[in-house]
């Protein structure tokens, strides 16, 4: 009762990097709410799941193994959490921003009747006073995401309705192992008793998935790209130093829009969220959207021929100049020293 509960999103029997984020981030509001963490493993062949789960601090894993709920279908994965939920009664639930999180988190919102938040950067626990009812809440889920475009930073909460639900990107938490001897309880549930026959309705006939062109997530470096890259033969340029660094390109989103480069290399908010060790940003003047898909990474350097641009606040070091002035420079220093 009132514990965290998270959902794990498995492929095959591997369980997702988003989740495995969620869990490090779920222990710790556990710990600061003094109840359990219970993780949701719903799937097919899930033997030996929990090694790789417990070690994140999970308390409990709720394990539901069925051939029918794998590969993932809407109506069987929300009639579950549906069903366990109105018998445990969560007072948080956590799923990652993906496909599928997008998919199963707001069916289940509705049916359960609670709130859910999207695509949050942050949550943290604190309390709230209601200046209209008058009414004082403790430890509730502040639920924090930009809004309005990225202008402001939103911190929503869900005072009256359980659980509170939001969903997370993959990336925007650290993933941590807690301790690789933790002892959780395991639990093998009835699928039947959760599922009728009748939700298996939608069968999966084929499924093909394209692989990333790219590695971008996880990334050591990452050259990124903004507009003022200046066009796809700038991006020519950041493809060549990012050669010479072993690294991955990157982009924001302007210079996607503008066309200079594929969108699954976008950077921010509506893109991948990375947390390099050297994070290189050329012509990007730091909007909001960009930085919260960045600003953690161990040691950023702007190039911009804006002194004042925003990125330059959290830069550790800037470059004042044009691109295509200071990043040949750059290719020519490594292409020397790399012999």
């Amino acid at each position: 009762m009132n514990n965290i509960f998270v959902y794990l999103e498995i492929e095959g029997q591997s369980v997702a990097d988003v989740s495995l984020e969620l869990l490090t981030k779920g222990r710790k509001l556990a710990d600061r709410l003094g109840v359990k963490l219970e993780a949701i493993a719903i799937g097919s062949k899930l033997d030996g799941i929990e090694r790789q789960v417990t070690p994140y601090g999970v308390d409990v894993l709720h394990i539901f193994d069925d051939p029918r709920l794998s590969p993932y279908t809407t109506q069987p994965h929300a009639a579950v959490l549906v069903g366990l939920f109105k018998k445990e009664k969560p007072q948080v639930c956590l799923m990652g921003a993906t496909v599928v999180g997008r998919d199963l988190g707001p069916r289940v919102s509705s049916a359960l009747k609670s709130g859910l938040t999207a695509d949050c950067t942050s949550l943290e626990i604190g309390d709230h006073d209601d200046p209209k009812t008058g009414k004082s809440y403790k430890d509730l889920l502040y639920q924090i995401r930009p809004a309005f475009g990225g202008n402001i930073i939103a911190t929503i909460v869900n005072p009256e309705h359980r659980p509170q639900m939001a969903t997370v990107r993959e990336g925007v938490m650290k993933k941590e192992i807690l301790d690789p001897d933790y002892k959780g309880t395991v639990v093998r549930h009835d699928v039947n008793e959760y599922v009728p026959d009748a939700e298996y309705i939608v069968k999966v006939i084929d499924r093909h998935i394209q692989k990333s062109k790219n590695n971008l997530k996880n990334a050591s470096i990452v050259v990124a790209g903004g507009y003022g890259a200046g066009s796809k033969e700038g991006f020519d340029m950041l493809f060549e130093l990012a050669r010479e660094l072993h690294a991955e390109v990157g982009a924001s989103r302007a210079a996607v829009d503008a066309g200079f480069v594929e969108h699954d290399r976008q950077v921010g908010q509506t893109g991948v969220t990375v947390r390099p060790k050297l994070y290189i940003a050329c012509g990007i003047s730091g909007q909001i959207q960009h930085l919260a898909g960045m600003q953690e990474s161990k040691i950023i350097i702007s190039i911009n021929t804006d002194p004042d641009a925003p990125i330059n606040a959290i830069a550790d070091y800037v470059v004042v100049g044009k691109v295509e002035d200071v990043v040949p420079k750059m290719i020519k220093y490594y292409k020397a020293h790399s012999k």
